[in-house]
């Protein structure tokens, strides 16, 4: 089946050389429903968590206890994507996940729901999730030649922060409409078509070699591990990930407070920095999808940290609003930029069989974003919001500026 006219048009432009890949647009199209769901479900979730309780420390906790499936799980679902078809698992949990926001929406209409309904379904999803996100990256490897690998992951990313921006705003408009039942109902419907658009996929991988289905998972993870580390490619990447995570990229949870007591901006300008971050996103995954394999890969992922963490000092004593939308812009483009080429050196350098267990150590930079918001957060209380932020974004320039004299080859990766 041939694409449509636009579409075709579209194809021929070099930012879009991995979407000529039919098996990789179908990917795309999967993708961006199961992101517009998941951030949907950020704002659903916790409207009706306060809607029923009324209360900021639910708010939160909805949130923060599906940080605890990803801890415990992230190393056996690198080790399952690792045996087992990609495609056939993607399927699965998309689905699971689907049938979880039509059984909350179920609840909502009913009138049944509980709050205790919404923490098992957040952890229910949050595990799920964890199954997902491995599977779904390694797989962008495997439909990809590795010359279009870099403007893939940067596609990726485009849809990912298209999905950040409009998924939020969408689940607002449908509560404001429909109420907390119709966002959920959406939901379940985008997983529904995002496991239609998997289950178009050529099942190219097979499962893991038979010499590694006889060893334990145990066994699977720890060599998983020993890769990551022997390798000094996936080892540079996945410290400048955790790293950031760790002391940059919780910032964010700071926000609130430079908007309301700070810049006095209110709710309102806190959505303008936001957007701003997104637009900066956009414009780095723009850049990563048009410049392709011809990035130094290992040169910008270290410098884009780098920057991130000057962005950060800059915005943290910046009195004016004009200034701090700059810093929050590049600080965006900087995040997409660090992200996004540490997938590409960690999908490139991890061979087939592996691969879903390096992706599912990246995903734990999730763990190390929540520490770092309770490490900020006890910084702010002691030292002030301003100087908590600017002192994580000079320890992030410090570690990755150590890094980019300590470790001459990771500069060198293609």
């Amino acid at each position: 089946m041939q694409p449509p006219a636009f579409l075709s048009a579209m194809l021929r432009l070099r930012a879009f050389d991995a979407l000529r890949q039919r098996a990789f647009r179908r990917m795309s199209y999967s993708h961006v429903c199961s992101s517009m769901g998941s951030f949907m479900d950020e704002v659903s979730r916790g409207w009706l968590i306060y809607q029923l309780t009324d209360s900021m420390l639910q708010l939160g906790l909805v949130r923060g206890i599906q940080a605890v499936p990803l801890l415990l799980l992230a190393p056996i679902a690198g080790s399952v994507a690792d045996r087992y078809s990609r495609r056939v698992l993607l399927m699965m949990t998309q689905s699971i996940t689907a049938l979880i926001f039509a059984l909350t929406a179920l609840l909502v209409i009913t009138g049944l729901v509980q709050p205790w309904h919404l923490y098992v379904t957040a952890v229910l999803v949050a595990a799920v999730q964890v199954f997902q996100q491995p599977s779904r990256t390694a797989m962008v490897s495997d439909l990809v030649p590795p010359e279009n690998l870099t403007n893939a992951i940067g596609l990726f990313a485009m849809v990912f922060n298209v999905a950040r921006s409009l998924g939020p705003a969408l689940a607002g408009a449908i509560i404001a409409l429909w109420g907390t039942a119709g966002a959920f109902s959406l939901q379940a419907l985008l997983l529904v078509l995002a496991t239609f658009w998997t289950a178009m996929l050529p099942n190219a991988v097979p499962a893991a070699p038979r010499a590694g289905q006889r060893e334990s998972f145990a066994r699977s993870i720890v060599e998983g591990w020993r890769f990551s580390w022997r390798s000094e490619a996936v080892r540079a990447a996945l410290l400048c990930t955790m790293l950031a995570s760790l002391l940059i990229a919780p910032f964010t949870a700071l926000l609130p407070v430079f908007a309301r007591d700070l810049l006095e901006i209110g709710a309102g300008g806190q959505g303008l920095l936001l957007a701003a971050m997104g637009g900066g996103a956009l414009v780095s995954a723009a850049l990563i999808a048009g410049a392709g394999h011809r990035l130094p890969r290992g040169m910008m992922m270290l410098v884009a940290t780098m920057a991130y963490g000057i962005a950060l000092i800059v915005f943290a004593a910046s009195p004016w609003f004009a200034l701090s939308l700059a810093m929050m812009a590049i600080a965006g483009l900087c995040h997409v930029h660090s992200n996004a080429l540490v997938m590409t050196v960690i999908q490139s350098y991890s061979p087939p069989q592996l691969r879903g267990r390096t992706m599912a150590l990246y995903s734990m930079n999730q763990v190390m974003l929540t520490l770092g918001a309770v490490l900020l957060g006890a910084l702010a209380g002691a030292i002030g919001p301003r100087w908590a932020v600017a002192l994580l974004g000079a320890a992030g320039f410090a570690v990755m500026a150590a890094m980019f004299v300590g470790m001459p080859r990771a500069r060198n990766i293609r």
